[in-house]
């Protein structure tokens, strides 16, 4: 297995888990608000890692890169808040489709940053990802309102912290991203916490905790999958998480996907298998500079 199927496995753990995330944290939020949620999200996942970083000493965070963390980690605050608190205005099925916008945002990023390149059947996997999502939504399906102006500008900021993230991957392992991003997403959103606070009931504590945990599976995969290949080649992964919102969205919130969702889904799907079958015959990866 090359680096890059792995990488594209890494990326579909990684879709997987941050749909099921966002399912708890929208369950979360029916008696709390987004600050406080935003905030427990978070502060659970420190928890969950510190016993590494006790037992590490804290060389976790040795870096040369504290700056671009401190930047990511001011960018993850509005992200969050608005990703988060975007949850409650919209199916959440709709949710992801409009969330399908970021990968051609971050492919065309890493193309002018990054300089990497787009092959043809990269470009096709991502347009096929696209217009399975087109076919799911349907021009004029989704309502034009409060929360998709909110999902749309929190896409443009997760969009920069994936190429953050990207850059800073070449230096540091997956644990020192994720323990940077946990630690200064704790401080920062602590004081809108404070002034928001709304105490959950324990069923919300409940959801929060298993979405911390499935959060830190989702960034650990994540980070991980940008040490193994170009961005351009896991984004169109991304695509499968409306298939994953839709099955999500049904069990837990009995919104009920139309023909519509079956056919963009299988699309979507497609997309992902296309790009999945020409990298395991590729013989480059990332190391080579493909």
């Amino acid at each position: 297995m090359n680096n890059n199927v792995k990488a594209i496995l890494l990326t579909l753990s990684a879709s997987f888990f941050a749909v099921s995330m966002e399912v708890l944290i929208r369950a979360a939020q029916d008696d709390s608000n987004v600050y406080t949620i935003g905030f427990l999200r978070f502060f659970f996942g420190f928890l969950i890692i510190l016993p590494y970083l006790l037992k590490n000493k804290f060389r976790t965070y040795k870096t040369k890169n504290f700056k671009f963390y401190f930047v990511r980690g001011a960018l993850n605050v509005p992200m969050m808040l608005l990703g988060f608190g975007a949850l409650v205005y919209m199916p959440f099925e709709q949710f992801k489709a409009l969330s399908f916008l970021s990968p051609i945002i971050v492919v065309f990023l890493s193309f002018i940053i990054f300089k990497e390149q787009i092959y043809k059947y990269r470009i096709f996997a991502l347009i096929a990802g696209f217009v399975g999502t087109l076919i799911i939504i349907r021009p004029g399906y989704v309502e034009f309102n409060i929360g998709t102006l909110m999902v749309i500008a929190s896409l443009i900021f997760w969009s920069f912290i994936i190429i953050i993230s990207k850059f800073v991957s070449r230096d540091d392992s997956p644990i020192t991203l994720v323990s940077y991003q946990y630690t200064l997403m704790t401080i920062f959103s602590l004081p809108l916490a404070i002034y928001f606070w709304e105490m959950p009931s324990l069923n919300s504590l409940i959801y929060v905790f298993i979405a911390a945990i499935f959060g830190t599976i989702l960034h650990l995969s994540l980070a991980l999958s940008y040490k193994f290949a170009d961005l351009s080649v896991t984004q169109p992964v991304w695509f499968t998480g409306l298939i994953f919102g839709s099955f999500f969205g049904y069990l837990a919130f009995r919104e009920i996907p139309d023909l519509w969702t079956w056919i963009g889904g299988i699309v979507v799907f497609s997309s992902v298998l296309i790009i999945t079958y020409n990298e395991r015959n590729k013989k480059n990866d990332i190391n080579s500079l493909n």
